[in-house]
């Protein structure tokens, strides 16, 4: 507890672009999020008050930034479950759990769990040798998707296998795997829900989000053109899966659109670019809403503030000799009502630096202007 304040420490492991934007919500709550950071130059250590710097994987590190905070939480799933749970046997609240998150953190543990809850998923196995790939694709079809069970996240890990033979070649790597059907997908969608330890839930719209090359380039909030019924399917899915797992905080279930079904592709135990429209598209952000969750607080309304939202991330790119404030110049005057967030990052190509979001009554001008707004800043153009 801030003896100044009276009010609850949330502690963030991680100093990246989510904790930059958890700390802003939570100003608004009367707090300075307190950051575990692994370099002053990340992104939220930039901004917040109280910066440690750590390593995630070094339990004495954990161990003292955990001293003083309320509630630790995390801005990414690469904390080992091992020091989680050292951590939870010391007393500190520590959220989501490690039994929770590992769900996120093992794609053939939450792949066992999902089928187990009966969840609509795409056909996967788990791999020992390239013959349970090899076998698997004459149940299904070439090419199939190999996931690395671990780590792999921006389309990292993630290998589209053509054939007998790059099965072999990915299998020697020693990159502990699961693989899975290729899907035949009209799109793909996410659903956030957040999850309190008291057992309250608040559901966001279902979203589409547009991926290329692996990352995420597009949000648009609601999914358009998804039946009412389906879509609230897919909260109400979302929402079992955050009881069944013990999730407390947000939970992202990225899934694909076939047209006729929807399928859970990946978990994801924290705020998430799926959700980043929400800070100026919803009532309640997605990172008040997370905080609200881990210090289990009243869930906040997650209605949209208008009729279509739009959020582009803005990757970094050539910019015809344009610095990023001559870019941002020219773009707020000439689109005052576009919404910036930039994250403090160094400028390297294809990296997030940065996202904007469109507000709008018509989805066609919305996502236009999104889309050229982050294109200028990436670009100059």
């Amino acid at each position: 507890m801030d003896t100044r304040t009276g009010l609850p420490v949330v502690g963030m492991v991680g100093g990246g672009q989510l904790a930059r934007m958890t700390h802003q919500a939570a100003i608004a709550l009367g707090q300075s999020l307190k950051v575990l950071a692994t370099s002053p130059e990340d992104g939220a250590a930039l901004v917040a008050a109280d910066v440690q710097i750590g390593g995630h994987t070094d339990l004495s590190a954990l161990r003292t930034f955990a001293k003083g905070c309320d509630v630790v939480t995390f801005d990414h799933e690469h904390v080992p479950g091992e020091h989680i749970r050292a951590l939870a046997a010391e007393g500190v609240a520590v959220y989501p759990p490690a039994d929770a998150l590992r769900f996120a953190q093992d794609k053939q543990a939450m792949r066992e769990r999902l089928t187990a809850l009966g969840a609509p998923a795409p056909r996967w196995r788990p791999v020992a040798d390239a013959a349970d790939i090899v076998a698997f694709a004459a149940e299904t079809a070439w090419p199939v998707i190999a996931k690395a069970t671990r780590g792999g996240y921006d389309g990292k890990g993630v290998w589209v296998v053509i054939d007998e033979e790059q099965a072999v070649e990915l299998v020697a790597t020693g990159t502990p795997l699961i693989v899975e059907e290729r899907v035949a997908l009209r799109r793909e969608v996410a659903v956030m829900v957040a999850r309190s330890p008291f057992g309250q839930v608040a559901v966001y719209p279902m979203v589409e989000t547009v991926q290329r090359d692996g990352i995420c380039v597009e949000v648009i909030a609601p999914a358009p053109d998804m039946p009412t019924d389906r879509a609230v399917a897919a909260q109400k899915l979302a929402i079992d899966i955050a009881h069944a797992l013990g999730v407390v905080g947000l939970l992202a279930v990225e899934l694909f659109d076939t047209g006729t079904d929807l399928l859970v592709n990946e978990l994801a135990m924290r705020p998430h670019n799926s959700g980043h429209w929400s800070i100026e598209g919803a009532r309640t952000s997605q990172f008040e809403q997370h905080l609200r969750a881990v210090l289990d607080y009243p869930m906040g309304d997650t209605s949209l503030t208008a009729p279509f939202v739009v959020m582009a991330n803005v990757l970094g790119g050539e910019a015809d000799g344009l610095s990023i404030d001559e870019r941002l110049h020219h773009l707020l005057a000439e689109d005052p009502a576009v919404k910036v967030h930039l994250y403090g990052k160094q400028v390297r190509p294809g990296r997030k630096i940065g996202h904007v979001t469109a507000l709008g009554d018509e989805l066609d001008a919305v996502r236009a202007r999104a889309v050229r707004a982050a294109r200028w800043l990436s670009e100059g153009r």
